[in-house]
């Protein structure tokens, strides 16, 4: 073993410096600063390298995550980054916003042995970007083209992904999107402070210039049926992602300034770009001023109440019907969401809205935590009579995403889906109930995380090339048969 690791034992735990809170609240920069070379290479070399890769197994993509630990540690950063993006299509992102304490951290071994974490998600993040600043990053040279096209409908990280992997394989690929930008929630739905849009801007980029075709504003359905998409090439991938907001059904809803996650993400992402808002310029999607209440406890949620306080909310408040051990999302972010000022009401669940014409408050139930229910996790059960208010200037609903009905949509209704509206696919072959048609990411898991989305997306290029191989041999049969 190379005495450059396994230096658990004499180096502590060290991650890249926060920007000061009272810094980083007054701008939508990363709150992060960028390892030092020096540093990558020191917190790298704490590695163990055991034997059972506990962070490798825990990873959706299955990252080679000791090996590049131990380049990156011997200064072989090329090597390192070469290594990292053969099984991920967006190292750069997954550093930045995977929620590494639920996943390769929180499972490395020297943590559960009370050395704390290789800073793995951090070093990810130095490697790529080092990689991008010595142009090591070059467009995919594609050494024998195929006379085969493939349509993407979707470009968030799924079809992204899926795209690269077909286009290195020598495939046509155009990618339909419905938005003026490619990248999906990677630029309307999460904030610059944890992924600046200039990482996505770059990635597409590459992607253009790697020969993949973008079509921007397109709409399925309206533009195109599915049908008539899929005449157009020979096979088709639905990547478009879940941005259907759930709602909370109590009196009230109706009331004004009460809006989606989305909505008030998407306004201030548009913004942060250069676009022109009108609901963002005359107030009504601007938290300055306002008491905002965020209801909901996962990522998405954090990204509100992080964004409101960015933008100069008089107070922001976190309703969740559970306690801190029990939210779903990262801890990492409700840490820093704590430490710029949001005040997180746990135990707490909405019961009415109230107000005449606007939202005026919240009124709020405390709530009790019961038997685990089917998924581990206590049941929330509400507390008679325990009922207060809470004032509020604007609510905004964090409590999930669910699909749009994409048979209607579509104008495809022998598409099928499953109870949830999500699609249905094939378990082996990712297909779904149209021959040539495939389903990859969160449209067929429903919402979860951008990393899974990248790894669906990966898997389908797989499926889809045997797919067309499978198509290309038939029609070779017939054609020797003739």
């Amino acid at each position: 073993m190379s005495n450059k690791m396994l230096k658990f034992t004499k180096l502590e735990q060290s991650t890249p410096e926060k920007r000061r809170r009272s810094v980083r609240k007054e701008d939508f920069k990363e709150i992060y600063n960028d390892f030092i070379k020096e540093k990558a290479q020191e917190q790298s070399s704490r590695c163990s390298q055991c034997g059972v890769p506990f962070c490798q197994v825990h990873c959706p993509l299955g990252n080679n995550i000791p090996d590049w630990l131990k380049l990156t540690a011997e200064g072989r950063l090329q090597e390192a980054y070469e290594l990292s993006q053969s099984t991920n299509n967006m190292p750069e992102v997954c550093g930045r916003i995977c929620p590494q304490d639920r996943l390769c951290e929180g499972n490395c071994v020297i943590e559960q042995s009370g050395h704390g974490t290789v800073t793995i998600g951090s070093i990810e993040k130095y490697i790529t970007d080092t990689a991008w600043e010595n142009n090591w990053v070059k467009p995919i040279k594609v050494l024998k083209e195929i006379n085969q096209s493939i349509g993407i409908v979707g470009a968030g990280p799924a079809g992204l992904a899926c795209a690269e992997e077909l286009r290195k394989a020598g495939y046509r690929v155009t990618i339909y999107d419905r938005y003026d930008r490619p990248g999906g929630l990677l630029i309307y739905g999460i904030p610059n402070f944890k992924l600046e849009k200039f990482v996505v801007e770059r990635r597409t980029k590459h992607l253009k210039a790697s020969g993949i075709k973008f079509e921007q504003n397109f709409e399925v359905g309206k533009d195109k049926s599915l049908h008539q998409l899929r005449s157009n090439h020979d096979a088709l991938l639905i990547a478009t992602g879940v941005y259907k907001s759930r709602e909370i059904e109590v009196p009230g809803s109706n009331l004004k300034n009460i809006f989606p996650a989305m909505e008030f993400l998407t306004a201030s992402n548009r913004k942060g770009l250069g676009d022109k808002v009108e609901l963002f310029d005359n107030g009504i999607l601007n938290a300055e001023n306002k008491n905002v209440v965020v209801i909901g406890g996962g990522d998405t949620a954090m990204d509100c109440v992080r964004t409101a306080i960015r933008q100069k909310a008089k107070s922001v408040k976190c309703l969740y019907r559970r306690d801190r051990e029990n939210m779903p999302g990262s801890a990492r972010e409700v840490a820093n969401a704590i430490e710029e000022g949001v005040e997180f009401v746990w135990l707490t669940a909405p019961k009415k809205f109230l107000g005449s014409e606007k939202v005026s408050g919240v009124q709020v139930s405390k709530i009790l935590l019961g038997e685990p229910d089917s998924s581990g996790r206590r049941s929330p059960e509400i507390q008679k009579n325990s009922e207060y208010e809470i004032k509020a200037d604007m609510v905004i609903k964090s409590l999930g995403f669910d699909p749009e009905n994409l048979p209607k949509l579509f104008s495809a209704d022998e598409l099928i889906v499953s109870r949830w509206g999500t699609i249905k696919t094939d378990l082996d072959t990712m297909q779904t109930s149209i021959e040539g048609i495939f389903a990859a990411g969160d449209i067929v898991r429903g919402a979860s995380l951008v990393v899974w989305a990248i790894k669906d997306g990966r898997d389908a290029a797989k499926e889809i090339q045997k797919y067309l191989k499978q198509k290309s041999l038939q029609k070779n049969k017939k054609e020797k048969a003739a």
